[in-house]
């Protein structure tokens, strides 16, 4: 009776043993077991199964740019950059008391109850793991953005996924993206929109346009833009260029204006015109006078310019007749015209017709000046027997006034004497070339 007893307890401690052998072989103590699993050897000295180090017993374990990692039961090739956690050594405890449940739990009166490993801190999860209890067993978790290789806990280069629109920037566990100048991160975190510096304050004087990544500055017209590419200086019309104004150019902020000379309007918005003030009205011409417009004024000479012993017959016109002794050597008839000319006019320039009113059939009639053209600015060209026309053969310039005595001489082979009409033709030179 007491040997199948004794045969009965020997049983038991086999199973245990066997069971636990299984489970694992670094925490068996036999006396009679010395083989162990690939990847370990046997240490007599603790007799237990030992972890053999493949990085220094192998040479060249890791080919090119891997480098060699140990760790239980084998090792790992990793890049050289990858982030290894090392893993501590597995500490060899003392024989533990026969316990007759399964690896992992415990005698609890008649029944075996789960081993909470991480609860009693018997567990061998790195400081930068969690343990999380299982039943027989725990499992240790990487942090967030760790990959779990055997036992290490490897940084995930999330950069190498992507993830951002531009730039990204990985460290340890993490990644964050940044964006180029000009943009900045959307509402994920990762994509880049375009930043308004326009809304933002962009530096800009006058105009800011807003572009993909950047702006730019223009100006209103009238200004540059300056070397600094932010600031509108205003642009001097008047001094790039002597053509913008007939008379005179006015520079302002953004713009300019042509102002005219006095008697002259502006037309437009560069040149002049002379003010009429005979049609107007704004003259100071008395009921005696007539009003002779001019460039850039006006002239108020006498109804009545006849002088003795001519007498007044019509609008300018006035006449000698023969009858009386005193004007047997004077032209029968005095015209009075008056014209206006710019200064500086184009030569030679056709300025005045002359044209005869009347005339006997059969006579000859010639044109010529006589009097009032001392240097020899004008000429006479005829056209046929009764007209002519008055040349400008010199550019003259003004304020300037000449009194031509322009003569038509008439003859007739039936008469002995020869007739003289005279048109008096007032010429105002003006100020200006316009």
């Amino acid at each position: 009776m007491q040997g199948s007893c004794v045969s009965v307890l020997c049983v038991c401690i086999c199973v245990s043993v066997l069971l636990r052998s299984a489970i694992s072989q670094s925490h068996i103590r036999t006396s009679t077991y010395t083989e162990c699993t690939d990847g370990y050897h046997w240490d007599p000295q603790t007799e237990h199964c030992k972890d053999i180090n493949e990085c220094e017993t192998i040479p060249d374990a890791c080919k090119g740019e891997m480098k060699c990692f140990n760790h239980y039961g084998g090792y790992l090739c990793l890049p050289r950059s990858a982030s290894v956690i090392p893993a501590p050594e597995p500490s060899i405890t003392p024989t533990e008391p026969f316990n007759p449940c399964p690896q992992g739990y415990e005698q609890d009166g008649d029944s075996c109850v789960d081993v909470d490993e991480c609860e009693r801190q018997e567990h061998d999860c790195q400081p930068s793991q969690q343990c999380i209890n299982t039943l027989g067993a725990f499992d240790c978790q990487c942090p967030r953005g760790y990959n779990k290789v055997g036992t290490e806990c490897i940084d995930i280069d999330e950069c190498r996924y992507r993830y951002c629109q531009h730039r990204c920037v990985n460290v340890p566990g993490s990644f964050s993206c940044q964006c180029e100048p000009g943009f900045q991160l959307g509402g994920n975190n990762r994509s880049c929109v375009d930043v308004n510096e326009c809304e933002m304050g962009a530096p800009c004087s006058q105009r800011c346009f807003n572009t993909y990544g950047t702006f730019m500055c223009r100006c209103d017209q009238g200004y540059e833009l300056a070397p600094d590419g932010f600031t509108c200086n205003d642009i001097d019309e008047c001094r790039s260029s002597s053509y913008h104004c007939q008379y005179q150019c006015v520079n302002e902020p953004g713009r300019f204006s042509c102002v005219c000379p006095e008697g002259y309007q502006l037309v437009g918005i560069r040149m002049c015109q002379d003010i009429n003030e005979c049609e107007t009205g704004d003259h100071q011409c008395t009921d005696g006078q007539t009003c002779v417009n001019i460039h850039g004024g006006y002239q108020c000479v006498n109804t009545n310019r006849c002088q003795d012993p001519y007498v007044h017959v019509s609008d300018n016109r006035c006449v000698c007749p023969h009858s009386q002794p005193a004007c047997r050597d004077l032209p029968y008839s005095v015209v009075h015209r008056y014209m206006a000319i710019t200064s500086e006019r184009s030569v030679p320039s056709d300025i005045f017709l002359i044209q005869a009113t009347s005339f006997l059939t059969g006579s000859l009639n010639t044109f010529r000046i006589r009097s009032g053209d001392d240097n020899r600015d004008f000429y006479i060209r005829q056209n046929n027997n009764y007209s002519a026309m008055l040349v400008l053969a010199r550019a003259v310039s003004g304020p300037r006034e000449y009194t031509l005595d322009l003569e038509m001489l008439s003859g007739h082979p039936l008469v002995s004497q020869r007739s003289s009409s005279i048109l008096r033709l007032s010429i105002f030179v003006g100020p200006y070339a316009f």
